[in-house]
């Protein structure tokens, strides 16, 4: 791939990206072609929204809901006062646009049925899991699997963070693997809060994770559980093994 495929301005806005090795034009370009979906818009996909597009992932789709709350602005910052009340996936929309207007960013406002999360799953080429409740996770999680889709996770709680890359085509485990069952009431940021900048740790981690796995470079993330723990400002790895009975994906490796 030769550097004319690029325009001019191309080349300037993502300069001290084409200059890393790793990456180069060839993989600039594969950023620019590619399709990602974010699901949710709060203090994890705002800031990772931010990072795709000024990276020059070329097309982004975000689903959310919800409006904009005054409680959100602590750590969701793509949004300001004046945002209070309006569509959370229409507001990142514009400003993503402001930030990169190379980039197509399309904003889906209301919490699609199966058929429209398959429809939206199958044009893209990762998924990105940003929502704060199981039963979501639990119904994304499924429906990467069933169209072999990769899915990156992460959440955030407290002083803590968590990031697992799935890939239903290869031999490691999915989030029902990593989390059998769960309470959905106790485990949110409503019920539990969080610090504001741990979200900006773990989506900013979410969006270096997913410019790796669109670009294919860097260490293999499948099967290993990326835990932040901002009081201590530690980092560690665990691995997890696929469950041989796991009701999500089980039956995909037989």
């Amino acid at each position: 791939m030769s550097e004319s495929e690029l325009s001019d301005q191309q080349l300037l806005r993502y300069s001290r990206q084409i200059m890393l090795p790793q990456l180069d034009v060839s993989g600039q370009q594969r950023l620019l072609d590619a399709r990602v979906l974010i699901l949710g818009a709060g203090g994890l996909g705002c800031p990772l929204a931010l990072y795709l597009a000024s990276s020059g992932v070329g097309h982004i789709t975000i689903v959310d809901d919800d409006v904009v709350e005054l409680s959100n602005l602590q750590r969701q910052i793509l949004y300001t006062d004046a945002d209070v009340g309006r569509l959370k996936a229409e507001v990142v929309c514009e400003r993503l646009a402001v930030v990169n207007p190379e980039v197509t960013v399309n904003a889906i406002c209301q919490r699609p049925n199966s058929e429209d999360l398959s429809r939206l799953i199958k044009e893209v080429d990762l998924v990105l899991d940003g929502t704060d409740n199981f039963t979501s996770r639990y119904q994304h999680n499924r429906a990467c699997i069933a169209l072999k889709k990769p899915l990156l996770s992460a959440s955030v709680i407290r002083f803590e963070g968590q990031l697992m890359y799935f890939h239903p085509t290869m031999d490691g485990p999915c989030y029902a693997c990593l989390y059998p069952s769960a309470n959905d009431v106790d485990e949110n940021c409503s019920e539990n809060g969080v610090l504001a900048p741990v979200a900006g740790v773990m989506a900013t981690a979410m969006a270096t994770e997913a410019l790796k796995q669109l670009l294919k470079i860097g260490a293999s993330s499948i099967g290993r559980l990326h835990l932040f723990d901002a009081l201590a400002m530690e980092w560690r790895t665990v691995k997890v093994k696929a469950d041989p009975e796991c009701s999500d994906c089980a039956t995909c490796r037989i």
